[in-house]
């Protein structure tokens, strides 16, 4: 309830300081997917602070949404790195850019961006820009075009982790960027809202006995993403003691079958095979997050984000992820926080003794230890991943440009 005390006071705030102005964000289209979608929470969240929102993108299913609540919408193609075209987009957005009196562009394309930079620079308007997830090896082919993404007035990244190598190539100030999680749906994923029901049918399709508890590895089996290593630190677990204990990997496991057959394999040579279940695809992953009472990330190769960690911790679970790319920016954890307002544990990607002595630790909790870290991990998950904190966020930014004089 604090925290969205203080969300409220700091959105009474900001309301006062971006209203009468005019935003124009630029998304490729106006589909339901995340870029849209969020593309259409800060163009609410601007319109309910005074401001005028307009959203450049093709036509989509969300255009009404969007025009629902005094939102606008400029037909826009950006998706696109063909040079002229790019060169008409960047004549088209001048035009408008200068007859609406825009204050801020936010770029969330490198062909949207490229083409806002020129009409931004003849009008005197800011830009902002959204840095692509993209892997590090494709960041070092990034065009000429791409670069257009790092000479933003402000720069938004997904995680520390990714901003990086843009920051390094394109001699970007650290001033200039700021940190927004990629956000989850902190409605869908609320242990609040999973009945009784969904969890006991979930754990009679996995063959779970009652009473044993779920370590749950959410995500595609395959060799990044480490499952390989959960054969030894269960055979370690198990000789230290534990027992009542079953690994669920719940995810698709047809794409990499050789790989899946290796966890396999590798679980019944260690004398551990009846304690994992290779579950497959789950279409009710908050019901899955809610029978477990542990859940592993174990990637062994940097993801581009580590969104299981945000609906985990959404879900009120604990977290055992590996120390690895943008993994230990999106959990509280030790060293870079302290030990009481943890919601998690990170250990060495690929180090089973670490694994296992984590996951000992999480089991071994008593049931008011538990409690209390299953209460900061949900509200670290409501408060960090959740699209209305993402978009606030994006206010303060957009205030922040405005507070300065061109």
């Amino acid at each position: 309830m604090a925290i969205k005390t203080a969300d409220m006071a700091e959105a009474r705030v900001l309301a006062r300081a971006v209203a009468g102005a005019t935003v124009l964000q630029l998304v490729p289209s106006l589909h339901e997917d995340a870029l849209a979608r969020a593309a259409v929470q800060i163009a609410h969240t601007l319109v309910q602070a005074g401001a005028r929102a307009i959203v450049g993108a093709e036509d989509g299913p969300l255009v009404s949404e969007l025009r629902s609540f005094g939102g606008e919408w400029l037909p826009f193609a950006s998706a696109t790195f063909n040079p002229i075209k790019l060169r008409r987009n960047a004549e088209t957005l001048g035009r408008f850019v200068a007859a609406e009196r825009v204050d801020i562009v936010h770029a969330k394309s490198a062909g949207a961006a490229w083409s806002a930079l020129v009409a931004t620079d003849h009008n005197g308007v800011w830009l902002v820009t959204d840095l692509p997830e993209l892997p590090r090896t494709r960041m070092r082919l990034a065009s000429l075009y791409m670069s257009a993404l790092g000479r933003g007035d402000r720069i938004i990244a997904r995680s520390l982790f990714m901003a990086k190598p843009w920051m390094d190539r394109y001699r970007i100030p650290p001033e200039r960027v700021k940190v927004i999680p990629p956000s989850i749906d902190t409605v869908r994923f609320d242990p609040a809202t999973v009945r009784p029901e969904r969890v006991a049918a979930l754990r009679q399709t996995w063959g779970i006995p009652s009473g044993v508890r779920i370590v749950l590895v959410p995500g595609r089996l395959a060799p990044w993403n480490g499952q390989l290593t959960l054969p030894n630190a269960a055979r370690l677990l198990s000789d230290g003691g534990m027992r009542g204990v079953t690994f669920v990997l719940a995810g698709d496991d047809r794409r990499y079958l050789p790989y899946a057959r290796a966890v396999t394999n590798r679980a019944n040579a260690a004398g551990v095979g009846a304690l994992f279940r290779l579950v497959g695809h789950c279409a009710d992953m908050p019901a899955a997050y809610a029978a477990a009472d542990v859940v592993v990330v174990p990637s062994v190769v940097p993801p581009l984000y580590g969104r299981v960690v945000a609906e985990a911790q959404a879900m009120a679970r604990p977290v055992v992820a590996s120390a690895i790319g943008p993994l230990p920016e999106n959990l509280l954890a030790p060293p870079r926080m302290p030990d009481d307002v943890r919601t998690g544990w990170l250990v060495r990607p690929g180090d089973a003794g670490e694994l296992a002595r984590a996951l000992a630790t999480a089991l071994a909790l008593d049931a008011e230890h538990y409690r209390a870290l299953a209460a900061r991990a949900r509200q670290f998950g409501e408060f960090a991943f959740s699209p209305q904190r993402a978009a606030a966020v994006m206010l303060e930014i957009y205030t922040s440009l405005l507070a300065v004089d061109r």
